[in-house]
């Protein structure tokens, strides 16, 4: 049964639903697909309640997702095969659409085949090295949507505990035998209803959780918007329309939603930098990162994907940002 109400501050977590059989499915996809880096783009941080993986997957490991799908909650048990493939198992009211969407999640529709990487020597020895990265996509509009609106302007630390706070307690708790509780994230209504006691004790900030709510009054209609849209611009179009959200937001909801393999978060505190230092070896700023990418127009995702699947990031300089908190103890 899907979550819209509220649930009590520090509240146990729902017992979980008697498991039963999984729908199992296994995907072969044409070119092999390394699933823990194509699906772990989707994950918010090392605790994120959506996400869990045991490890390593080259010996047997699991990679655990949880969705709220258009037909419910479904929980997704997926493990890499020789040769490439996928085993899926899931559970839960979701479960078919899981599997139907599975190929998707694990970069199907991702067409790399007029990606030209010999355009920079480096680029080019990076996709020599990493044949199966693909970008997957979840077709969950909504959810992509709200968590990047929680990573605006705060640090990753902030935005995925403020992530795991929220859809730990508003959340469903996830079918199937998952090996730690995991949840769903809400629905439209139920992030609609988060009580502002709620944002605050969770630690996001005002702005974030003033435009989570006001995008949540619109949810569906956007959704079907961008679902509709026929390409990244116009998907910018639809996601800047809502008070609050800027270019970077639109682009990372692109990225999950929809695996554009194009879009770039301009905006992003620590993005141009890296792609700077990995194709000059020295910094740069938005501009400077636009004109690197120019020539790998229609990939410039993949490209920054590869930068961090392959390439030697720049240290990070200085000390490291210690964020204020003001919540009541």
């Amino acid at each position: 049964m899907r979550s819209t109400g509220v649930r009590a501050r520090h509240a146990m977590p729902p017992a979980a639903a008697p498991v039963t059989a999984p729908i199992e499915a296994e995907y072969r996809p044409r070119a092999p697909v390394d699933i823990g880096r194509t699906v772990s783009a989707q994950r918010h941080g090392a605790n994120d309640p959506t996400y869990f993986a045991t490890a390593p997957l080259s010996a047997g490991g699991v990679v655990w997702r949880v969705s709220r799908t258009p037909l419910g909650v479904a929980t997704l048990a997926l493990r890499q095969r020789l040769g490439g493939g996928v085993r899926a198992a899931a559970w839960g009211a979701g479960a078919e659409w899981a599997l139907d969407q599975l190929p998707a999640l694990c970069g199907a529709l991702d067409e790399p085949d007029d990606f030209d990487a010999s355009r920079h020597p480096s680029v080019a020895e990076w996709h020599r090295r990493h044949p199966d990265l693909r970008i997957g996509r979840t077709d969950l509009v909504f959810d992509a949507l709200v968590s990047a609106i929680m990573e605006q302007k705060v640090t990753s630390l902030q935005a995925f505990s403020a992530w795991r706070s929220i859809v730990s307690w508003y959340g469903e708790r996830a079918p199937g035998p998952t090996p730690r509780p995991m949840f769903a994230p809400p629905d439209v209504e139920g992030w609609r209803h988060v009580p502002s006691w709620a944002w605050h004790r969770a630690g996001l900030e005002p702005p974030q959780s003033r435009t989570i709510v006001e995008t949540a009054r619109r949810g569906a209609t956007i959704v079907r918007a961008a679902s509709a849209a026929v390409d990244g611009e116009a998907r910018d179009r639809v996601f800047i329309s809502l008070r609050g959200v800027g270019i970077w937001t639109s682009a990372e909801t692109r990225i999950r939603a929809f695996g554009d393999p194009d879009a770039v978060s301009v905006g992003d505190y620590h993005l141009a930098h890296q792609v700077g230092f990995a194709l000059t070896g020295h910094r740069t700023d938005d501009d400077g990162m636009l004109e690197l990418l120019e020539p790998f127009a229609g990939h410039r995702q993949r490209v920054i994907r590869l930068i961090y699947a392959g390439s030697a990031l720049e240290p990070r300089r200085g000390p490291r940002l210690h964020p204020e908190d003001h919540r009541d103890r």
